[in-house]
This record gives C-alpha cells, sequence and structure tokens, in this order.
C-alpha cells in the first residue's frame, strides 16, 4: 500500500491533530515529505520534532486566509522542489440546529470548510498545472452524503467539497491530476470539541466515544489512494466505523 509514496511532498492542512497528523505520521513512515500547516504552530512543531525535521516542514495556517494557504505551498515547494500532493483536511463541525441561529459559526464553518478547500486547490494547481501531475485529496464526511437535524450546515459545507472536487476533476483531466475525496464517519479526534450548542455537544461527544475509530483508519485511505498506479484515479472513499448506522 506504500509503493509509489517514497520521495513524495505532501502538503497537509489541520496537521497539528487527528487526521492530519496521523496522516503526516503514516507518510514519513513511507518515505514521503510533507509540509504541515495549522492554526496551532506549537502542536505543529512538537509534530515536526516527532517526524524529523529534515522530512518536514511547518507553519501557521488559518486556512481561512488564502495568502496562509498559499504560503505554505509556496514554502514546501521552496524546500523540498516540488510538490506531488495536497491535502485539503482542515475542518470544524459546529453542529447546531438552524434555529439556534449561531450565524458566526455559520460563517466560520463556510470558511473553514469550502473557502480553505479552495484555497488550497488554488495554491496547488499552478505548480501540478506546471509539471503536469499531481493529487488533490479533500475531505468531506459522511455528512456530505446525509443530512439531518442540527447537521445541516455542516453537510451543505462537506456537500460542496464532494461538488467542487468532482468538478475539479472534470476539468484538470489535460494535465495528468488526481482527485480524490474521503468521507469518513465517525474517527477519533478532536472535531467533536468544535461543536459548542449547549445540549448538543454533550451527545455528539458521547457518540463519538461509543463509536470511533482510530485515526489510523483515515491515513490508511489516504496512502491507498496516494499508491496506486498513475493511470489510476481513486475518486471516492467514503468510510465508517461499522458499527455506526447514520
Amino acid at each position: 500500500m506504500t509503493q509509489g509514496i517514497e520521495g513524495k511532498v505532501v502538503v497537509i492542512t489541520g496537521a497539528s491533530s487527528g487526521l492530519g497528523a496521523e496522516t503526516a505520521r503514516h507518510l514519513i513512515q513511507a518515505g514521503a515529505k510533507v509540509a504541515l500547516g495549522a492554526r496551532r504552530l506549537d502542536r505543529l512543531e512538537a509534530l515536526a520534532g516527532e517526524l524529523g525535521d529534515e522530512n518536514c516542514v511547518a507553519a501557521k495556517v488559518d486556512v481561512s486566509d488564502r495568502g496562509a494557504v498559499t504560503a505554505l505551498v509556496d514554502q514546501a515547494v521552496k524546500t523540498f522542489g516540488h510538490i506531488d500532493v495536497m491535502i485539503n483536511n482542515a475542518g470544524i463541525m459546529p453542529l447546531a440546529p438552524l434555529e439556534l441561529l449561531r450565524f458566526e459559526e455559520w460563517d466560520q464553518c463556510v470558511d473553514v470548510n469550502i473557502k480553505g478547500v479552495l484555497w488550497g486547490i488554488g495554491a496547488a494547481l499552478p505548480h501540478f498545472k506546471a509539471q503536469k501531475s499531481g493529487q488533490f485529496i479533500n475531505v468531506s464526511s459522511v455528512a456530505g452524503h446525509r443530512v439531518g437535524p442540527g447537521n445541516v450546515v455542516y453537510s451543505a459545507t462537506k456537500t460542496a467539497v464532494r461538488v467542487i472536487s468532482e468538478g475539479l476533476r472534470q476539468e484538470v483531466k489535460p494535465y495528468n491530476i488526481r482527485t480524490t475525496v474521503l468521507s469518513p464517519g465517525a474517527v477519533a479526534t478532536e472535531l467533536p470539541a468544535s461543536v459548542k450548542a449547549e445540549g448538543f455537544a454533550e451527545g455528539v461527544a458521547q457518540f463519538y466515544e461509543s463509536t470511533a475509530i482510530p485515526a489510523s483508519s483515515f491515513a490508511r485511505c489516504v496512502l491507498f489512494a496516494m499508491s496506486q498506479p498513475e493511470d489510476v484515479d481513486i475518486n471516492e472513499i467514503l468510510f465508517r466505523p461499522t458499527k455506526q448506522d447514520l
């Protein structure tokens, strides 16, 4: 599953914990180089120390800031000479019923989950076009396939990731670029902590505690998609804990 990964340069947003950090660990073990971006620089620096400074670069990045995302990609190119994969992983999940009118959370969800992916695409695409190769791995969710009470805005943003990715897939065919969407169910990360609505956060936390599977499950999906031959484009992986019914 790690064939073809050695020597690849991978940019990861939301890399300070959870899916991003665990994926970075798996990639380093497979011989890749990584550029790590997230808001918590102290956590990134600790992760970089764990992975080996010769294998990675780290930068403080808020993905709602287009310039910061572009700077991360440019730093990866400057350090390693090129990039092969852009993993648009950063995301938040501020679940709450619409009637609570949590407007600020709606703004944040759109800015991080949709615009953050677009800024990642915009930063990496010129490099991929120039070298006639590359792979986008955009993170959606089971919620991008199903909507229910309390997750309307979050589901809308994760559905948008799937739509953006499919349109991108069709547009970049002339440049030999691959596009993958990963849609996880409940995975053990800090994501449930972004649910702040009183009376709702508790239920989400309990669900994740009883159901979630390790972040390594996501990392293995990333490596599977990356390790395919260049003529194979894994476009979407939807996975859940075996016991997750929704």
